[in-house]
């Protein structure tokens, strides 16, 4: 019986403190959409980005055209001269791969843009939902922007315009 009694308190304090807890969300996506800078930043690197990527193309487009020269003459080159052309090809499609790392790899130029120029933001954003989470006592904030995680969110816990207010970006 005591032990039934226990149980019983338990099982309503914990749902009384999960009641008491508030949760919230917001739309990372949205707020950042809504930052003038995080814009420029995104056309920046797309602008940056399509330049490197006509320069690799570029490369590429000369590699092909020397390899095609090399297979339509290779039946009159002596093997000294196929096995200096097979070297120059090689060498200029290793320069191209190198290219593109140096650009698109996983610590390449683009890389070290976006973080130059983004993760200030995404920074500042973070800094104002913290605020915003200790102001409001909120237990947990989610964010819907990563993908349909939530069934159903109720649009007046979405903090969104909040935090946007918060970075000073909405009256």
């Amino acid at each position: 019986m005591k032990k039934s009694i226990v149980l019983i308190s338990m099982i309503i304090l914990s749902a009384g403190i999960s009641w008491g807890q508030k949760y919230a969300f917001v739309d990372t996506e949205y707020i950042l959409n809504n930052i003038p800078s995080y814009k420029a930043a995104q056309d920046k690197l797309n602008t940056l980005s399509k330049q490197w990527e006509k320069e690799i193309s570029d490369k590429y487009a000369e590699i092909d055209k020397l390899y095609k020269a090399y297979q339509n003459e290779a039946v009159l080159l002596t093997p000294e001269m196929k096995k200096k052309r097979e070297n120059e090809i090689i060498s200029k499609e290793q320069a191209a791969k190198d290219l593109q790392k140096k650009y698109f790899g996983p610590e390449g130029d683009l890389f070290k843009k976006r973080e130059e120029l983004v993760k200030p933001i995404q920074d500042e954003v973070y800094n104002a939902v913290k605020k915003l989470a200790v102001e409001g006592n909120y237990a947990v904030i989610f964010d819907t922007a990563g993908g349909p995680v939530f069934l159903y969110t109720n649009p007046r816990y979405d903090l969104s315009d909040q935090v946007l207010k918060q970075m000073g970006y909405k009256e």
